[in-house]
């Protein structure tokens, strides 16, 4: 079964959910997820989204992210997503995201690594405020349909011309299909699920990476995976919960199993990370403390009431003692290799958010970052797209993609399993070569 449209994007988080919005109203886009579209890492995200305060604050931002990434950043890029954030704020609010304020002002709050506050924020979920209002407003959109529990398998594609047509995906009653598309794009996430511990859904397994490489899409950076450095340690399986870098901006420090504190926590997240690490061995414990002793009751209760409720949940309370952290998997710097408008190394074919790799991040990425970039080069993606459109023919590319469409034997993508598999090794293979070209 053969399903068309203008634009399939590949994902429900904040990046495909934005991208998706700026298509007008005669562009037919498809967006599928292979769980349920509040199911994406997006909707986790605690801390917040950066905003350029004013013309003062740029060389600040600019050198706090450069720093954070170890100067192996990409300038362009990361002045691209600095002087848009106040554009991108403004959307936001438009579509309805409510976040802080300070009377009739903007409120702004600091995290690690940041030399001032410049963090929008909503109390401590304001991922899930920005994807949920993101999607509020997609689902009423007549050119946007969205499918959940279809999961993506391969690209449709001719190699020689380097040229992507669509996408090969099982489709929930488990048959498979094809969503032949004038543009693919990429919004799948990172691939936290390929970890044991990992404060990602489950189900985020780095699928688009794996087909980039099969196809020889270019790649960068596959080996940068970020560590976050205060996940509620629990002994239960599954997604580690985050303890947000801004509870550490308000005030919460670390500390040892004598509860003496040893490290800044306001350092970069890998810094912080290593520095918790060389205590837990020297503690012989799985976990370090950390303590919200500085933060009034009211900020903790007000600003981070999930993060308490789910403390309770665990059997802690955060106003009154110690809670146990732990460093997990969190965050993906690597990833597709695009430019500044989101294009991968193969024509029709785009790439965004944490799957793909603009450079923005460098080797570390600096917090409340990640919302800010996903969305500004989704747009950008977009923007493009659309210029692309109107100069595309129809004919010439009905005709390429339906000879490689009618070419290709779905038989090959049924134990999808199988296929799995196969991604996982690809890409933990590929990670532990680009570790070993860094060594």
């Amino acid at each position: 079964m053969v399903k068309e449209t203008d634009v399939v994007v590949v994902g429900t988080g904040a990046a495909g959910l934005f991208c998706a919005l700026h298509f007008p109203e005669n562009t037919n886009v498809l967006v599928i997820t292979k769980d349920e579209a509040d199911k994406s890492d997006s909707f986790l995200a605690q801390g917040g989204m950066c905003m350029l305060r004013d013309e003062d604050d740029f060389d600040g931002f600019f050198e706090d992210t450069m720093k954070a990434g170890h100067y192996e950043n990409n300038k362009d890029s990361v002045e691209v997503m600095i002087r848009s954030s106040g554009k991108i704020a403004k959307e936001l609010i438009d579509y309805g995201v409510d976040f802080e304020h300070d009377g009739e002002e903007l409120a702004f709050t600091r995290e690690g690594g940041h030399g001032r506050p410049r963090i929008l924020y909503h109390e401590d979920i304001t991922g899930k405020e920005i994807t949920s209002t993101l999607l509020e407003n997609a689902l009423k959109r007549n050119n946007i349909t969205i499918q959940e529990h279809v999961k993506m398998l391969d690209i449709v594609c001719d190699e020689k011309l380097n040229e992507c047509y669509g996408l090969v995906v099982k489709n929930e009653d488990g048959s498979i299909g094809i969503i032949k598309s004038k543009y693919t794009v990429f919004a799948c996430g990172g691939l936290g699920g390929l970890y044991k511990h990992s404060t990602n859904f489950r189900h985020i397994t780095g699928d688009a990476l794996a087909i980039a490489l099969k196809h020889d899409i270019e790649m960068e950076h596959i080996d940068y995976i970020q560590i976050h450095p205060t996940t509620l340690y629990s002994e239960k399986p599954g997604r580690r919960f985050l303890i947000s870098e801004s509870v550490r901006g308000e005030g919460a420090i670390l500390l040892d199993k004598n509860k003496k504190r040893f490290c800044d926590e306001l350092r970069p997240r890998d810094i912080v990370t290593a520095d918790i690490h060389r205590q837990m061995e020297k503690d012989g414990k799985p976990f370090v403390w950390l303590s919200m002793e500085r933060i009034p009751e009211k900020t903790i209760r007000s600003h981070f009431p999930n993060i308490m409720k789910q403390c309770l949940e665990e059997g802690y309370d955060p106003t009154k003692e110690c809670i146990p952290v732990v460093p997990a998997q969190h965050y993906f710097m690597g990833g597709i290799k695009v430019n500044l408008s989101s294009k991968t190394s193969m024509e029709r074919l785009y790439a965004v958010g944490e799957t793909s790799c603009n450079g923005v991040h460098g080797k570390n990425r600096l917090a409340s970052n990640s919302l800010l970039e996903s969305m500004v080069f989704a747009e950008r993606a977009a923007d493009e797209i659309k210029e692309k459109m109107k100069k595309d023919t129809e004919e010439q590319f009905e005709v390429k993609a339906q000879t490689h469409i009618l070419d290709l034997d779905v038989s090959v993508y049924d134990d999808d399993e199988k296929i799995a598999a196969e991604y996982k090794e690809l890409v933990l293979n590929e990670i532990e070569k680009e570790k070993s070209r860094h060594e």
